[in-house]
């Protein structure tokens, strides 16, 4: 299925005079174009037939084919239907990165069923809490205690009734397959014999052939939870078209990726919205190899990128950095890279200049966020860009500088507001959320929560951000769910959490805590309490308890801006004594 997304360049009228961007096309793009909404399952199924001998999936050292991996999807799918998985199902993806993911991430959407994608560091509470929230009925986890041992009470209470349970072992090449359960038995899972829960290797012991279902473009594929613009976890429910579209504008960036010959560097967790499109989406409908991490780890992907040759490589400004400020990444050769699209914080140009020094390839900074499924606009693979600019529309998306006071009215080129986008790629509304689904979606358009201005090139530049997110190492920590865990112990009177700057993780959370009167609790002793509360990507850093009430805003709420200018303030005076 093609989408027409808008007029084409012959009938472009003087409606075209509001998209400054269209003259700042890179060569080979055409915003015009129309996109292909074709539902993944099926635009998988035609890359698998077309590059059936060609490599799919490389982890740690084992490899699949695109005929051995739609093998695995169709006789995952059967299996899922014969659990009952289809149409209104929710099925839970609690995961790390492994080729599980990729298998049950597309055997589910091939059901009909809705994927709800789960945070592999997400803390017990949190885990059972989006169960419920989401309905979700069948979730997929590994056979590591770290994970199983915060699913196992949703089977016991009855909100789950299956569970399907992979092997880490059952992925990896002889003789880690072997070593595995040897040297990490103390980290695999003591998992009862029950009929809720099913192995991988009985949920596929099938022959895969049964008759398809057909997907209606416009049903939910994914639920994928977000802070959204008020910090508050909520379901950002996206359409198999809107998945679907945003793969193909994002691909549509890349005039020159060469089909079937392209390797991916899957580093970035799956489950995250950015990862999902930029890396398995593209990758899967180009036939091009998804080069597979569970995880950032420097010197393995250093290693594996002098190994394996990577040619795509979609991340976050930590990672970058990180690979910038290795001591010995000279002796790395990284010039395989073609380019690499960051993502999911701000990127400095310094750590732009010095990657692309180092390796040659472009890195160009992108902006989205899980509404948009997420991509919305990006600086061009090819050309100059705009330093410290998040780039132009991507094909078939409109972007408009609103008012602060009234979003309905753009405002002039160059001028400040809020970024509004347009786009075949938006989230129908929020899951459940009615009201907050009409706050955020009007008339088409998306608030994004942004505060920006674009330029007479159609380049738009983030000034600020109105949602108090802070960008960990490409996660999004919401300060409100440390707040209420903090504030979920007795001895705490006030809480407020702020993001602070980290020359590793782009920014970690900074707790400040009042206690109630005569209250001794210390830092060591109130992490100890959130541990069960909190993952450890939201755990603060920084604790800082203060005898007198903390700042407060004109109606009365703890001041984070306030806060921020304080921790400023303090950082300078540091500097200042060092230098």
């Amino acid at each position: 299925m093609i989408d027409d997304a808008g007029a084409s360049p012959s009938n472009a009228t003087a409606h075209d005079a509001a998209m400054p961007w269209l003259h700042s096309q890179p060569p080979g793009v055409d915003w015009h174009a129309p996109i292909d909404t074709t539902p993944l399952p099926a635009r998988f199924k035609a890359t698998a037939a077309r590059f059936a001998t060609h490599p799919c999936l490389e982890f740690l050292g084992k490899s699949w084919t695109y005929a051995e991996v739609e093998a695995l999807v169709d006789r995952a799918a059967k299996g899922l239907r014969e659990l009952g998985v289809g149409p209104g199902t929710r099925f839970g993806l609690y995961l790390p990165n492994t080729p599980y993911y990729v298998v049950l991430y597309y055997a589910a959407l091939a059901t009909g069923a809705t994927v709800v994608n789960f945070n592999p560091l997400y803390a017990r509470e949190e885990v059972l809490w989006q169960i419920q929230d989401s309905g979700t009925t069948i979730l997929a986890t590994l056979d590591v205690d770290v994970l199983w041992s915060k699913v196992a009470p949703a089977i016991q209470d009855g909100r789950l009734k299956k569970v399907v349970l992979c092997r880490m072992s059952g992925v990896l090449p002889f003789p880690k397959n072997v070593l595995f359960p040897i040297f990490k038995h103390r980290d695999l899972a003591r998992v009862e014999r029950s009929a809720s829960v099913i192995a991988f290797e009985r949920l596929v012991a099938n022959d895969g052939r049964c008759e398809p279902v057909t997907i209606d473009p416009a049903s939910p594929a994914l639920f994928q939870y977000t802070g959204g613009t008020t910090g508050v976890p909520k379901a950002a429910v996206l359409s198999h078209r809107a998945i679907a579209a945003n793969a193909s504008q994002v691909r549509m960036l890349m005039p020159t990726l060469a089909t079937g010959a392209e390797r991916f560097l899957g580093v970035l967790p799956l489950c995250h919205v950015f990862a999902m499109t930029a890396v398995m989406n593209i990758a899967m409908t180009t036939g091009s190899e998804i080069i597979l991490l569970p995880r950032f780890d420097l010197e393995q992907l250093l290693a594996t990128c002098v190994r394996l040759k990577p040619t795509i490589f979609p991340g976050v400004p930590a990672i970058y950095g990180a690979i910038n400020h290795h001591k010995r990444v000279d002796r790395f050769d990284l010039r395989s890279l073609k380019f690499c699209i960051s993502g999911g914080a701000p990127l400095p140009v310094e750590v732009k200049r010095r990657f692309e020094m180092l390796t040659g390839c472009q890195l160009v900074e992108g902006y989205g966020l899980s509404e948009a499924s997420p991509v919305a606009t990006c600086n061009p693979l090819y050309g100059a860009g705009k330093e410290g600019s998040i780039g132009i529309p991507l094909p078939g998306t409109k972007v408009e500088i609103r008012s602060l006071d009234d979003p309905r009215v753009p405002v002039p080129l160059g001028e400040q507001g809020e970024v509004c986008v347009q786009g075949p790629q938006l989230m129908d509304g929020y899951w459940q959320k009615p009201e907050e689904s009409a706050h955020v979606l009007f008339d088409g358009w998306l608030r994004t929560g942004d505060v920006a201005r674009m330029d007479e090139d159609g380049y738009v530049f983030v000034v600020d951000r109105i949602k108090d997110v802070i960008f960990r190492g490409g996660y999004n920590v919401y300060p409100r769910m440390i707040e209420e865990a903090i504030y979920a112990h007795a001895d705490v009177a006030e809480a407020c959490v702020v993001g602070v700057d980290d020359d590793v993780k782009g920014q970690v959370p900074k707790a400040f805590v009042r206690l109630r009167d005569g209250a001794t609790l210390d830092a060591e002793s109130l992490r100890a309490f959130l541990v069960d509360r909190l993952s450890k990507v939201e755990m603060p850093r920084d604790i800082e308890f203060r005898t007198e009430p903390l700042p407060k805003t004109r109606i009365g709420k703890p001041s984070k801006l306030m806060l921020k200018q304080e921790e400023s303030a303090r950082v300078a005076r540091k500097i200042d004594k060092t230098a």
